[in-house]
């Protein structure tokens, strides 16, 4: 095998979930979307890409999320930590993961082929890269939708839960994972966590997003990319019912 091994983060948080509940099940990752589980949706988009080689679903609850998902000989369904960081922290630090890495959620339901050969092409060869898409295009696609913007100089941009990890040296990222791992939807916090050089230069628009990734990973020893997809659908993940919404019309053709 020479091409990607992708994980799909389909864990859940402690305590009683509404928005699941909402939907008639306990695990965000089971919301029906499209007349079938969400997290079906992304899995199959990466087994039906040529760019991944396995896909390894890592959730609390695995056995009712294998029984959610089609049977393939490359995909596996294992045990996740608690939280993110921890999950990702032991993967990276074990000698048996292959790279590189697409990192991706359970709730990415427009996840597509085409989005994951984008993502790859333009994310190879760095020890960390983040999928974004920046505001303008999304705007025009979807010119009422509510997303999380971190705004810099020459642009602002949403995440698209598309991450690559290029080795096991992009370790020294977690720990910062860690520190926005709670925050990741409150823009300011995610920037402030990246040094209060970076917190300044967005404030006053004095950097681009280039900048301040250059600038973080001469800090942690990396090299980080941002990769910015095409498509801009890639920004929109399924995280509240207006999500939840916009995605069946979307997925109907509706939106």
């Amino acid at each position: 095998m020479t091409g990607w091994t992708a994980l799909v983060l389909a864990g859940s948080r402690p305590g009683v979930d509404p928005f699941a509940q909402a939907y008639g099940t306990d695990l965000k990752a089971l919301i029906p979307v499209g007349g079938e589980p969400m997290v079906a949706r992304p899995v199959r988009a990466l087994l039906d890409s040529p760019d991944i080689d396995s896909v390894r679903v890592l959730t609390q609850q695995t056995d009712r999320i294998a029984a959610a998902l089609p049977s393939d000989r490359r995909l596996s369904v294992e045990r996740s930590g608690a939280t993110i960081a921890a999950t990702l922290a032991e993967l990276l630090a074990n000698p048996s993961t292959r790279y590189p890495l697409l990192v991706t959620t359970a709730d990415h339901a427009l996840l597509d082929p085409a989005m994951i050969a984008d993502f790859c092409a333009k994310a190879g060869g760095a020890d960390l890269a983040i999928g974004l898409v920046e505001r303008a295009a999304l705007m025009a696609r979807l010119p009422e939708t509510q997303r999380t913007w971190l705004s810099f100089r020459g642009g602002a941009y949403s995440g698209a839960n598309l991450f690559a990890f290029g080795s096991a040296t992009a370790n020294s990222a977690i720990e910062l994972w860690r520190s926005v791992e709670q925050d990741r939807k409150k823009g300011w916090r995610m920037i402030g966590a990246l040094g209060p050089l970076a917190l300044i230069g967005a404030a006053l628009r004095l950097r681009t997003l280039d900048q301040t990734l250059a600038s973080v990973g001469r800090r942690l020893g990396l090299t980080i990319r941002k990769v910015e997809l095409d498509n801009p659908l890639a920004a929109v993940d399924v995280d509240k019912p207006a999500d939840h919404q916009l995605v069946t019309a979307i997925i109907e053709g509706r939106a």
